[in-house]
């Protein structure tokens, strides 16, 4: 058990049977009345997200959720396989676990799986990943109808939009959280 003081971004609770990770959290003092904890919680397994108020000072369960490094291997069938960096055992995580993430895994892509249990809960892919794209076409330089940008697929599949200079074979950096295209990289 822990008090609502020890509430911090990533703190996973155990609120009615289910696990809930800690978004955002703020401590409020108002000039009259007692204090209070407003966080936003987001649902480990269903992903909603839901406000939700403490008051101070009052009990919550917390989960322990051990993150651990872990490599991507290789997809089969609707799991994917990864492998733990400390002792090589191999991991299966369903599809329904990876969700979006699934986007930008590269083969041999280091990742962070949090476990609770012994169960995957969600994957915590980097900030950024570095993408090829495989597929775009060719920007014309008067077409300014949208906003300077056309859809672009990248080598995992995924598509995002580029600026107009971008071109086929270019690799780009792609914000993992967002799909948004942060630049070129050049090798």
């Amino acid at each position: 058990m822990a008090t609502t003081a020890d509430i911090k971004n990533g703190l996973v609770l155990i609120i009615e049977g289910q696990l809930w990770q800690t978004i955002e959290f703020q401590h409020v003092k108002p000039g009259k009345g007692g204090a209070f904890v407003r966080t936003k919680l987001k649902n480990v397994v269903s992903g909603k997200t839901v406000d939700r108020t403490f008051n101070a000072g009052a009990k919550i369960e917390t989960a322990t959720v051990d993150r651990r490094d872990y490599q991507y291997l290789y997809q089969d069938g609707d799991s994917f396989v990864f492998m733990d960096q400390r002792d090589y055992d191999q991991l299966n995580v369903p599809a329904t676990v990876v969700g979006d993430a699934a986007k930008y895994l590269l083969e041999q892509q280091e990742v962070q799986i949090a476990m609770y249990q012994g169960e995957p809960l969600y994957i915590e892919m980097p900030a950024s990943v570095v993408l090829e794209i495989t597929y775009t076409e060719p920007g014309l330089q008067g077409d300014r109808s949208n906003a300077g940008t056309k859809p672009a697929t990248v080598e995992t599949g995924a598509e995002i939009q580029v600026p107009l200079f971008v071109n086929q074979g270019t690799r780009v950096k792609v914000d993992t959280r967002t799909g948004d295209y942060l630049g070129r990289v050049n090798d």
